[in-house]
C-alpha cells in the first residue's frame, strides 16, 4: 500500500487549502485497505483523511457517496470535504465527528455500549429501503465475493478460526450452496462492527466506514455485530445486544452465512 507523505506535493492541489497546518496521526484501527489520518490544528475542526490505492476494489468513492446520502437523510455522520483521485491513489477528506467508537468508548460500560449499537442499527434499519440507490443484495455481493476471489485480494490468513487453513475457492463454494432462499431487506451498513459506530456524552454520535451501506438483509448487520460485540466483549453481551435490538429469536443460519460471505471483505 502507498503511505502518502505530508508534503504538499504528494496531495492533489484541492487538498492542500484544506490540510495547512494540521498535525498528521496516522489511525490504525479497524481492517480498512486504507490509510486513514487523523488530522488536528489548533482551533481548528478536526479532520480525517483517507488515502486508498485506485483500482477496482477500491472503496473511498463508494463512502462518500454513501455519507453525502446519509446526510441527506438527515443521519449522524462525517461531512465529505473533498474526494480526489490522481490515477494512482484515492483521497477522502471527512470532519471528524465527536465522541469515540464504541470499542474505545470507556465513559460507557460494555452493556451500554451494545444498547448504542442496537439502537444505531434499529434507526437505520427503519428506513424506507426503496429511498436507498445503494443495492447490496446477495446477487450483486456475491459477483462482488467472486471478483475479489478471482482477483486473489482475500486474505486467507486473516479468516475466523474456524474457517483458517481453508481455501476461498471452497468457501465460495459454500456460499453458493448454502444461499438463503429469501432476504429480509433493510438499509444496512454493512460492515456493523463496534468500531464504525461512536458514542458521546453517553448516547450514539454518528455512522462511520460507511463503503458498504447498503439495501441488504438484515442479517449482513445482525451477523456481523454479534461477531464484533462477542469478540470484544464476550459471548454474555450477545443477547442483551438482540433484545435491545429487539430479535428474540434468531436465525442461526443466516448468522452464519453472513459471517462467511463478510470473509470476502
Amino acid at each position: 500500500m502507498v503511505v502518502p507523505l505530508q508534503e504538499d506535493g504528494r496531495l492533489p492541489v484541492s487538498l492542500r487549502s484544506h490540510l495547512g497546518g494540521y498535525e498528521w496521526r496516522r489511525d490504525a484501527l479497524g481492517r480498512s485497505s486504507a490509510c486513514v489520518f487523523r488530522l488536528e490544528a489548533e482551533r481548528r475542526p478536526g479532520l480525517y483523511l483517507k488515502v486508498e490505492e485506485a483500482g477496482p476494489f477500491c472503496e473511498l468513492a463508494d463512502e462518500a457517496e454513501r455519507l453525502v446520502w446519509l446526510a441527506s437523510r438527515g443521519l449522524p455522520c462525517p461531512e465529505v470535504i473533498a474526494h480526489e483521485s490522481d490515477g494512482e491513489r484515492s483521497f477522502l477528506l471527512m470532519t471528524a465527528l465527536p465522541g469515540a467508537d464504541l470499542v474505545t468508548a470507556a465513559m460507557l460500560l460494555p452493556e451500554e455500549r451494545v444498547e448504542v449499537l442496537a439502537s444505531a442499527l434499529s434507526t437505520l434499519h427503519s428506513l424506507d429501503i426503496s429511498a436507498c440507490p445503494f443495492d447490496h443484495r446477495l446477487d450483486n455481493r456475491l459477483a462482488v465475493a467472486e471478483a475479489r476471489m478471482r482477483a486473489g485480494v482475500v486474505d486467507e490468513t486473516d479468516f475466523d478460526e474456524k474457517r483458517l487453513g481453508k481455501s476461498t475457492f471452497f468457501l465460495f463454494g459454500e456460499l453458493q450452496r448454502l444461499r438463503p432462499a429469501s432476504e429480509n431487506l433493510v438499509i444496512a451498513h454493512g460492515d456493523a462492527c463496534l468500531p464504525n459506530f461512536l458514542a458521546a456524552d453517553g448516547r450514539f454520535a454518528g455512522y462511520i466506514d460507511c463503503c458498504r451501506l447498503g439495501v441488504a438483509d438484515r442479517y449482513q448487520d445482525i451477523a456481523l455485530a454479534c461477531h464484533s460485540i462477542a469478540y470484544n466483549f464476550g459471548e454474555e453481551f450477545v443477547r442483551l445486544f438482540l433484545n435491545a435490538y429487539g430479535l428474540s429469536i434468531i436465525d442461526p443460519v443466516k448468522m452464519d452465512y453472513y459471517q462467511l460471505l463478510d470473509e470476502f471483505f
